[in-house]
């Protein structure tokens, strides 16, 4: 598996609330995952170091001969434990109340993505032909959309687009969306918090992708991209290539 991890603090924030980690060898699997933190008085860094620490901790014995059922069930209970810890942390101290974070995590085989989420971070599935989400905003200018209230362009002008409606800490307990979806060889899986997709098209991002030769130039174009179009949050992207024979192949193992 074929991993990148890349982030920036952006062109405004003092402080880099985003976190990511990556582990190309897990038991047979290939784990990612992104956290965006939010909170006062550096309480989102804490957040999202805390939910990737616990994730990937959680996480460490699911192996490829588990059912699918199991690895739902192994990822979900990661997500949560995370959510109870960073809750309980913050419940315990004055100034780390109400912190929390979004989390995207994605396991994968050689055949199949399976993808925890909560919040506005988002993963997508990219190929020479296009680009699918394959995660649904918990924001509130989604719901707006959904609902009809608002269309798509004014979503990306709301000023309460940052707006989460789920996020890891805040509450005691979480709802968290799984997904599973097939993937295949020349096939990439983008990880990226909302630094990248709040202000980057998805046609923009799969043109940046789609151009590029390697994974770590993909990102960072991606990464500038977001920083030329104003880079008012911290932006951050993980890279996953299917294999070897993926089309796009690291900058290390070009020829």
């Amino acid at each position: 598996m074929l991993m990148v991890s890349q982030t920036d603090i952006g062109r405004v924030r003092l402080v880099n609330e985003d976190r990511a980690a990556v582990q190309s060898e897990l038991n047979g699997l290939s784990l990612a995952i992104v956290a965006d933190g939010m909170g006062g008085h550096q309480a989102g860094d804490v957040a999202s170091t805390m939910a990737i620490e616990r994730i990937q901790e959680g996480l460490q014995y699911i192996h490829s001969g588990m059912s699918i059922d199991e690895c739902k069930q192994k990822l979900r209970q990661a997500i949560e434990k995370a959510n109870e810890s960073i809750y309980d942390f913050a419940s315990q101290r004055e100034n780390y109340y109400g912190m929390g974070t979004t989390v995207v995590v994605t396991v994968a085989s050689q055949d199949l993505l399976l993808i925890g989420h909560v919040g506005d971070s988002r993963a997508y599935k990219i190929d020479r032909e296009s680009i699918v989400q394959l995660t649904e905003d918990h924001s509130l200018v989604n719901e707006l959309v959904k609902s009809g209230q608002i269309t798509p362009e004014e979503a990306s002008q709301h000023p309460r687009r940052n707006w989460v409606l789920r996020a890891l800490g805040t509450e005691p307990e979480i709802e968290v969306d799984i997904y599973e979806y097939p993937w295949k060889q020349g096939e990439i899986v983008l990880l990226c918090t909302d630094g990248l997709s709040g202000l980057l098209e998805d046609h923009t991002i799969w043109n940046h992708v789609k151009e590029e030769t390697s994974l770590e130039a993909a990102a960072r174009k991606l990464i500038h991209s977001a920083l030329d179009a104003g880079g008012d949050d911290n932006v951050t992207v993980i890279l996953m290539g299917h294999d070897q024979e993926t089309e796009i192949e690291t900058e290390n193992e070009k020829g």
